[in-house]
């Protein structure tokens, strides 16, 4: 049996990232997940600036994500007032796109296959076992991967933490989404809906092509709503005013689909034992917005380098990890959790909307701020400082 540097189980953006990372460093890899592509995963589909430079770097091909994508240009962010602020985009490149996960996760896959990653699909896990020496993997077929590391990119309900840290019970997660598709809607602009009732989550119409959007809406779970109410909320979101305008003569696709959304990022998570945890199965998702995908991404390209890095020193490759990780998000997603508490006020999200607004400036730079230009925190953080920082050109230009 040959002994691998890392099995990476997921094979979503996290997944991919690190299987790809971990190949271009030499490193033997095995990317197994139980499902087959193409498959959906529940997601508002947005792409961010720091997602779409990331799958650049990682030599994912501009055609390899058209023509699905939808390449925005002006975001609309809505007042619980109801005074709207148009935030153009620069052009010169990508800043913001929305890809539908069904053709991003398989493209991907497509990707690494073709730069020769062993991504293996329909794998589905049943065990894994790791001590000091290394780690076995079982899956479902009766195969077993032996290899020096884990990764685990399988999500939310990761059935690896399950496996190597019970009791590990899934949790609900600390936003509650909900998404359908709609067709025949007549604007490509991208919609952040703030409604009083939902802050500091949103409503959200983000544009496709063909004349097709993903509409949907993020709550705090801690808000207290029963089930029941969250189911309930889905009606009453697209009969309000702001969001029936944007989307009258629009017709349902499939129906609503609802997912839980982590984002109690903690460092000491990131690992146990020889298993290192990325994307969704390590909560380090945007506690402000939602997003994840840029930093899956991160995290699983952050993972393959600590690998290759220290080798079979099981200390020094979490160690690099937990600490590359938190310098490099840390500081961002607990500065969102900060503005989280700010939006959780009506008058704080009115007031944040309405300096957005003030200029041309204020406009155009919110924008980038919004969408992942720049680290959130990066002003606060002076040993990230580099030249050009604020003014660095979007992805696939």
């Amino acid at each position: 049996m040959t002994q691998l540097d890392v099995v990476v189980v997921g094979a979503g953006p996290a997944g991919v990232a690190c299987a790809i990372t971990a190949a271009d460093l030499g490193l033997r890899v095995v990317c197994c997940d139980k499902a087959t592509f193409p498959r959906d995963k529940t997601c508002g589909d947005g792409l961010t600036t720091a997602a779409l430079r990331t799958l650049e770097q990682l030599g994912v091909p501009l055609g390899a994500l058209e023509p699905e994508w939808a390449h925005v240009r002006e975001t609309v962010v809505v007042s619980p007032s109801g005074r709207q602020v148009s935030l153009p985009l620069p052009t010169d490149g990508a800043y913001s796109t929305v890809v539908p996960r069904t053709h991003l996760d398989a493209s991907l896959v497509a990707v690494a296959r073709a730069r020769g990653v062993d991504i293996r699909e329909g794998a589905a896990l049943t065990d894994v076992v790791t001590d000091a020496n290394g780690t076995k993997v079982r899956l479902a077929d009766g195969t077993t991967l032996e290899a020096n590391y884990v990764v685990a990119a399988d999500g939310h309900w990761s059935a690896v933490r399950r496996l190597v840290a019970p009791p590990s019970k899934p949790a609900l997660g600390d936003w509650h989404a909900a998404r359908a598709y709609f067709r025949d809607v007549h604007d490509d602009r991208l919609w952040v809906l703030f409604e009083e009732d939902l802050l500091p989550g949103y409503a959200w119409v983000f544009p496709l092509p063909g004349g097709r959007a993903n509409v949907g809406f993020g709550v705090l779970r801690s808000d207290g709503r029963t089930g029941r109410e969250l189911k309930d909320l889905w009606t009453h979101v697209l009969a309000r005013p702001s969001v029936a305008s944007i989307l009258r003569g629009a017709t349902p696709e499939h129906s609503v689909r609802a997912w839980p959304i982590p984002t109690s990022y903690d460092p000491d998570r990131l690992t146990f034992g020889r298993v290192l945890f990325t994307g969704d199965a390590a909560s380090v998702v945007d506690p402000m917005t939602g997003e994840g995908i840029a930093q899956a991404l991160e995290t699983g390209i952050l993972a393959a380098r600590a690998i290759a890095t220290f080798g079979n020193d099981a200390d020094a490759v979490t160690a690099r990890y937990r600490e590359t990780v938190d310098n490099r998000l840390g500081h961002d997603l607990r500065f969102a959790r900060s503005l989280q508490r700010i939006l959780r006020s009506p008058l704080g999200a009115r007031a944040s909307m309405r300096v957005a607004g003030l200029t041309p400036w204020t406009r155009r730079n919110f924008a980038r701020w919004l969408f992942e230009d720049y680290p959130r925190a990066l002003v606060l953080t002076p040993s990230r400082w580099r030249r050009h920082m604020f003014t660095g050109p979007g992805a696939y230009r």
